[in-house]
């Protein structure tokens, strides 16, 4: 079991219910899961460009990414309905843990002029998104490999039913907010 995931059961479990006040440990929020979404734009002219975006993805997340396709045909941008578009993959149970450990304290910290994330990136129902503008803030991407700086979209679902529930939830994660 991760340390992470050994954190969540014991004490953030008690710090939440401290807290909140909840009357059954079952009752307390608990991160659902973590969802990694890479947009990729240049898909369309280059399948190159998506293919690399894959391999940083399956190397962050430590598993096999979707491709995302187009919905709808949008001629502006010259897409065509079930384009590939982009890769999206879903991190639940110890990979997620392992995931979070990871982004807190070792990607997070390599954003330059990091003072923390955006605490008001909540939807309203417990659930957090955050955008890293490059990956090359993960470890595990070597520099001289990636073609292309790309950012990707980090959401995390959580059972929450309220932000400020989830926010208490993330913070004791040790999730670094801007003051």
């Amino acid at each position: 079991m991760s340390r992470v995931r050994e954190m969540y059961e014991n004490e953030i479990v008690d710090a939440m219910i401290k807290k909140f006040g909840y009357k059954n440990r079952l009752a307390v929020p608990k991160i659902e899961k973590v969802v990694i979404n890479m947009g990729v734009g240049e898909a369309k002219d280059n399948s190159k460009a998506l293919d690399s975006a894959v391999n940083d993805l399956t190397i962050i997340a430590g598993q096999k990414p979707i491709v995302t396709r187009a919905k709808k045909s949008v001629a502006a941008f010259k897409i065509r309905e079930g384009m590939p578009i982009g890769c999206k993959v879903t991190l639940r149970g110890e990979r997620m843990y392992d995931f979070i450990d990871r982004l807190i304290n070792l990607a997070l910290p390599r954003v330059r002029d990091f003072r923390g994330v955006n605490p008001n990136s909540f939807d309203g129902r417990g659930n957090y998104a955050l955008g890293i503008k490059e990956q090359l803030i993960f470890p595990e991407i070597e520099y001289d490999k990636v073609d292309k700086i790309r950012g990707m979209d980090i959401i995390f679902v959580t059972t929450a039913k309220t932000d400020e529930e989830a926010r208490e939830l993330l913070r004791l994660f040790g999730m670094p907010f801007r003051k």
